[in-house]
């Protein structure tokens, strides 16, 4: 299957917006879903609709079975030891609150130092920074090379023997950078700190190996890597996840329940308290079987060859500011720029009407606006039914919108 035929795969696409076709460049905020997934979720309302675990009918096993095969799923695409170390949450906002309040929360204590980047997505910073104020913990960034990427000669300067925590983005949604999440678990390590990766914008894109990377938690989420909204991941090692309280308590969480006191499943089930997002679930595992069919390296090789044609493109317009790194193997499918004398939600309000879309705005990321020197930033982001003409039509609508403004302003 070409990527031409792969866009085919998403009904969404094929469809006109004031008139054009479809250019949808804004992946990075949520992916479209292939017809797969979609058909997905449908069977099960359709066909086996029914609560997960509880019941011993047909279609309460039915349910069950789809559902612990999607965690088994996600196991294997993201290559944890087993099923208990995957819990299936709202998204990767939802999964990093987990962390925050029912370890951080728990076993850090005053003075203890949490690490992160001015780079992170607020999910990645405010659950640290709401935590460090309420227990006392000192709150410590990691700073930036110019380009925008994370030097380990200032990770290692940064991780000393307060350190406990370290919380980094896989991927930056605003510089496309690649962090070396790897190389700092390993400093972390050594330092007797846990790491937590945000990979909200890697795994739809880059191959992940959660034992390779020896991070202690992940956090995903299913609708930008193809799967539904409402549907995520926290993966974390067997022996932190059991130390947790529960997130929520009530239904389907319980072992055993007196007047008085109550007792909680084993993992992964202590941590899914009430009605699961069992469609999302359902969709999730759909898109994963989609994603490796076509091949994550496949997929990362595609957007690499865009980024290299987007960025070559974009430096050719007079008065356009590029951030993050140069090199396309440093930087995943997305390009976040300015244009001179056009705010970024005019550019975007323009580029719509020639049925354009892209993100507008500081991408939940106001701390990295700031080291940026900016106040908002137009973003175009790429996934597996983009093409070379997508970016063609991308270049064509701003320098439409650099000549109006220019006639404007004159």
């Amino acid at each position: 299957m070409n990527f031409r035929e792969i866009k085919e795969e998403f009904p969404i696409l094929n469809q006109h917006v004031n008139g054009y076709p479809i250019v949808y460049l804004d992946s990075s905020a949520t992916s479209q879903k292939p017809r797969v997934v979609i058909e997905a979720i449908d069977s099960y309302y359709n066909n086996f609709n029914s609560n997960v675990h509880r019941g011993v009918h047909t279609l309460g096993t039915r349910a069950t079975d789809a559902y612990e095969g999607a965690r088994e799923k996600v196991k294997n695409f993201i290559n944890a030891k087993e099923t208990a170390e995957i819990v299936f949450t709202r998204g990767t906002t939802t999964s990093l609150n987990m962390i925050a309040q029912c370890y951080v929360m728990e076993f850090l204590k005053e003075g203890d130092e949490i690490l992160i980047t001015q780079m992170e997505h607020h999910s990645n910073l405010i659950p640290w920074q709401q935590a460090a104020k309420k227990i006392g913990a000192v709150l410590k960034y990691i700073p930036l090379s110019p380009n925008g990427t994370v030097d380990l000669i200032d990770v290692k300067k940064s991780i000393n023997s307060k350190t406990k925590f370290v919380a980094i983005t896989h991927v930056s949604n605003v510089l496309g950078t690649i962090n070396p999440v790897k190389e700092i678990a390993k400093v972390a390590h050594q330092h007797g700190a846990v790491i937590c990766v945000d990979a909200a914008q890697s795994a739809p894109h880059l191959k992940l190996d959660v034992q390779d990377l020896d991070c202690d938690f992940m956090a995903i989420s299913g609708h930008k890597m193809a799967g539904p909204t409402g549907i995520g991941i926290l993966y974390g090692k067997k022996d932190l996840l059991n130390k947790m309280t529960p997130y929520e308590f009530g239904g389907e969480m319980i072992d055993f329940v007196d007047l008085y006191d109550s007792t909680w499943k084993e993992l992964p089930w202590k941590l899914e308290g009430g009605t699961p997002i069992i469609a999302g679930a359902i969709g999730l595992g759909a898109a994963i079987d989609f994603l490796e069919q076509i091949g994550l390296d496949t997929i990362r090789l595609h957007e690499e060859k865009l980024v290299n044609y987007a960025f070559q493109q974009l430096s050719a317009i007079e008065g356009i500011s590029i951030y993050g790194p140069k090199q396309p193997e440093q930087r995943s499918g997305l390009i976040t720029f300015n244009v001179n004398d056009v705010h970024p939600h005019d550019l975007a309000t323009i580029l719509d009407s020639d049925g354009i879309a892209i993100r507008a705005g500081h991408h939940c990321c106001q701390p990295l606006m700031k080291w940026l020197n900016v106040s908002a930033t137009a973003r175009a982001s790429f996934y597996l039914y983009n093409s070379e003409e997508d970016i063609d039509s991308l270049v064509k609508g701003i320098k439409k919108a650099k000549a109006y403004f220019e006639t404007v302003l004159t």
